[in-house]
């Protein structure tokens, strides 16, 4: 029997080949970019960077499947010698060689280029404000505009010749001669361009980041870390989100976006004294029936006393009657997960708007991230009782979660 092949030149999949292997390609290339976000965002050189930063990742080359034949053999059936068994591993260097030159064949790697910003598109498509509620709306402009209103009057270039010529049918229909003849100027039509008006919620997000001579290397990027990605986050996703930056050591105080980021560690450590400030802000500046609230506050722990570790549970308490949520975000350097006092006392706080996490490592600031800014909807401040869980049910590593 002869077999015949035959290729139409109608068969227009062939052209396709090439878009159709690229998209599959950049597929590939996401899904290797997504597998490796915690690592990728806790490098420090995107952090530094101006947020033009190229980013190169490790991507394992994809090679089409084709049959591979030995031809210095007779037999070129697969199955093997008739030894092995389920679970082998196949291509390995050998038995009892260990790390020494193996004689298979490797995987090829190479590294693609991503920017900051196309990371930020896959951080951040998935996550939202939590608990967003709807308060005074504030009219914001947007840069668009569209043709949607008709009037008589206008200027020739925005003439709907469309409506014009049925105005046109329309009238002379009514004389009798049912046909388009003679255009008047009462059958003129305009479109009309309006600005494409947007109203969203307010929002305010409070900033605080613990600055006291405690916050080691580790502490002090973890926190600039997380902060770079929540600003950039918030700025991207949202154009009517205001932030206030907190730093404290003893004594808290409200600073410029430049000064969080670049201020040094010195000082005692009075966690309190942030949270006060905040309230002084949120009563000053931000009415919480005009405005979602969200405070976060990132430290090692160390507080001075248990007087201040009170006190700091009255102030979250307080905090969470104005506030969507509450983030709290504790940072022990090489994986220590014994409770800091500060942490013990926050266990008394029962609230499911209480979002404490426990970060070990630099690739626990992706889960962090996730952890506070999933889009959901939580139960009205201060509410107990059942359903609400305790904060430290919710107090887990999040590198775990």
């Amino acid at each position: 029997m002869r077999w015949t092949l035959s290729l139409s030149r109608q068969d227009w999949s062939l052209h396709r080949k090439g878009p159709v292997d690229q998209a599959r390609h950049n597929e590939k290339v996401k899904e290797a970019i997504k597998n490796n976000l915690p690592s990728i965002i806790s490098e420090e050189a995107i952090i530094t960077s101006d947020g033009d930063k190229i980013v190169k990742v490790p991507i394992r080359s994809l090679d089409l499947p084709h049959f591979r034949y030995d031809f210095g053999r007779n037999r070129h059936i697969g199955q093997g010698e008739g030894n092995s068994q389920a679970g082998d591993k196949v291509g390995q260097a050998g038995p009892g060689q260990g790390k020494q030159a193996g004689n298979m064949p490797g995987v090829d790697y190479y590294e693609a280029e991503i920017t900051v910003d196309e990371i930020a598109d896959l951080i951040f498509e998935d996550l939202g404000l939590p608990n967003l509620q709807q308060k005074t709306a504030e009219t914001i402009e947007a840069e668009s505009f569209r043709f949607n209103e008709i009037a008589k009057k206008g200027i020739m270039s925005n003439l709907d010749k469309r409506r014009t010529i049925l105005e046109n049918i329309k009238r002379n229909a009514l004389a009798g001669r049912p046909r388009f003849d003679r255009v008047k100027e009462d059958d003129l039509r305009f479109k009309i361009w309006v600005p494409d008006v947007r109203r969203e919620t307010n929002a305010v997000v409070i900033a605080m980041r613990d600055v006291s001579g405690s916050m080691g290397e580790f502490e002090k990027y973890i926190s600039r870390s997380f902060y770079f990605w929540m600003v950039k986050f918030l700025r991207t996703k949202y154009n009517n989100v205001q932030i206030v930056f907190i730093t404290h050591h003893t004594e808290a105080k409200e600073v410029d976006e430049e000064t969080f980021f670049k201020l040094g560690e010195s000082g005692g450590t009075k966690v309190s004294s942030a949270y006060q400030l905040a309230l002084d802000i949120i009563k000053e500046r931000f009415d919480p029936n005009s405005w979602n609230i969200y405070p976060f506050h990132f430290s090692d722990g160390d507080n001075w006393g248990d007087v201040d570790n009170r006190r700091c549970v009255e102030l979250v308490n307080r905090l969470l009657e104005v506030s969507n949520v509450f983030g709290y975000g504790e940072i022990r350097e090489g994986g220590v997960r014994s409770s800091s006092t500060l942490m013990n006392a926050f266990q008394a706080i029962k609230n499911e708007c209480f979002i404490p996490v426990i970060i070990t490592d630099k690739k626990d600031v992706h889960p962090a991230l996730r952890k506070f800014f999933t889009p959901q909807v939580m139960p009205s401040s201060g509410q107990t009782g059942e359903g609400a869980t305790t904060s430290s049910a919710a107090a887990l590593r999040v590198g775990g979660i």
